[in-house]
């Protein structure tokens, strides 16, 4: 660097507090060797030979997308192997996953987990394979696999599947011959049914909204996040803790390195310890802290009401016969903001008493039922939230939110097809339901329909290219237009290098 080096020790503090405002990444001055370093390679890509200027021009504007990831790129640790810490995988498969499965077989078949800072995927893909050897019959079930991380490249080795000897240092002796098939190099690819369980998306722990359901974040049962809470400040850590507590069923599970958890963790999470090990799990009401069992809670139904099955029949009237007259929905009331607000910090009981009281009123009824189907969908309640959208459906067939939401359960519940109706309705009934042709886009984008999904993305950006980017879309838990669209941006720039 062209700088003396008090300027270049002020430059890189000055550079650490922007990383971690912008995108959360925090380097203290014990890890300024690794910042100069990351920054050096980075200054490259960005056509700098000097790592001063680069960050002197990195300074000057609000970094965007594409700056983001270039950065990521360089400054996280990508660095993982199959089946790391045995002990964890051993809790994993001899204490958690089978009271899990036992409780799943009779409630649905369905579970979700995720690893959040997935890196090139080892850890999402060890997850996959031990689910395959404790469920023999895992087809039949709908088993949700995400993992996410904020790098790229990282992403893209991930869901190419294939590894070198390195990643499967320290790993059990029948992985490879097991799951993997030999390729060219000396690398291996891993078999067809386990890369087809795991979902791999681009996700800033710090400034993406979680839960939610249009990134496919909420209501897990496991979620590992090891070794990621290091790049972030303190006060970022335990925001970030908590949105993954939040995100959480009651009793689920946080996989996360001890060492990182005693500055983060929430009184709503309780410590157990396995053998070799320590987890944490998510406290549910009316449960013993520290009890294995009380992974099998299951959220109680609300008593104030009860739905009539008969109830659940469609209208004879089909909403596409109907011109929609988006003046006469009702206006949110103050008492609905309050349950919306309880909602939105994760406090699910106080939030559903009070969207039971406004269901008496006929002006907040259907968002009352609706806000019931999501709180529902957040704790993991899919049977409880699909019969809330149908309430809401029933009581008004002409509000879109209730076809959406009806959407995001149905694909929760691995009817893909149910769902894509349900957005198509959506659609008709609002054109601008932008969300709607987002999540249509990326199922499209999954069953390989390239072309369709373009279109629908297309129209998507065309939407929010006319909002304010700090606008908070509606039912987007927080998502702002300006977020989303650059998620689009990503996926589309995927497509094309695919």
């Amino acid at each position: 660097m062209d700088i003396t080096e008090t300027s270049q020790h002020s430059l890189l503090a000055r550079f650490s507090e922007f990383l971690a405002q912008q995108i959360g990444l925090h380097f203290p001055p014990e890890r300024e060797c690794d910042l100069l370093r990351g920054i050096e390679a980075a200054a490259r890509d960005f056509g700098f030979q000097d790592a001063g200027a680069c960050m002197q021009w990195l300074l000057s504007t609000p970094l965007d997308r594409n700056r983001i990831e270039i950065l990521a790129c360089h400054l996280t640790v990508g660095e993982t192997y199959f089946f790391r810490d045995p002990q964890v995988f051993e809790a994993l498969k001899m204490h958690i996953l089978p009271a899990l499965i036992q409780s799943r077989r009779s409630y649905g078949q369905t579970f979700r987990l995720w690893s959040a800072g997935c890196a090139t995927g080892e850890e999402a893909y060890s997850l996959a394979i031990l689910v395959q050897r404790m469920i023999p019959d895992f087809k039949q079930w709908h088993i949700t696999i995400l993992a996410t991380d904020i790098n790229p490249h990282a992403l893209a080795k991930a869901e190419s599947g294939s590894y070198g000897e390195w990643s499967f240092r320290n790993a059990p002796i029948w992985l490879k011959s097991g799951y993997f098939r030999p390729i060219e190099n000396g690398r291996y690819e891993i078999i067809p049914s386990v890369r087809e369980m795991v979902t791999f998306a681009y996700l800033n722990l710090m400034e993406d909204a979680y839960p939610s359901p249009i990134n496919n974040t909420n209501a897990m049962d496991i979620i590992f996040c090891r070794n990621v809470m290091m790049y972030f400040k303190p006060g970022q850590a335990t925001q970030v803790m908590r949105r993954h507590c939040l995100t959480l069923v009651d009793g689920g599970w946080l996989v996360i390195n001890p060492t990182e958890a005693y500055r983060t963790m929430t009184e709503t999470m309780d410590m157990v310890n396995f053998s070799g090990t320590v987890l944490y799990q998510k406290i549910a009401s009316g449960t013993t802290p520290g009890s294995v069992e009380s992974s099998q809670a299951r959220p109680e139904p609300l008593e104030q009401i009860r739905i009539d099955p008969a109830a659940t029949k469609r209208p004879s009237r089909k909403p596409e016969l109907v011109a929609v007259d988006k003046a006469s929905f009702p206006s949110r009331s103050s008492d609905y903001g309050l349950a919306l607000t309880l909602f939105q910090q994760g406090r699910y009981a106080e939030a559903s008493a009070q969207a039971v009281r406004l269901l008496s009123s006929w002006k907040t009824k259907v968002q009352a039922m609706t806000l019931l189907a999501r709180i529902d969908a957040n704790k993991g309640d899919l049977a409880g939230a699909r019969q809330w959208c149908m309430q809401a459906i029933n009581a008004d067939c002409l509000n879109p939110a209730g076809h959406y939401l009806m959407a995001i359960v149905l694909l929760e519940q691995g009817r893909t097809d149910d769902s894509m109706q349900e957005l198509k309705r959506t659609l008709y009934l609002d054109p601008d339901y932008v969300l709607a042709y987002f999540t249509l886009a990326t199922l499209y984008r999954q069953l390989g329909r390239h072309k369709e999904a373009g279109k629908h993305f297309e129209n998507a950006l065309l939407l929010l290219d006319a909002l304010p980017p700090e606008e908070v879309l509606p039912e987007a838990e927080g998502m702002t237009a300006g977020r989303l669209a650059e998620i689009i941006h990503t996926l589309c720039d995927q497509e094309k290098s695919a």
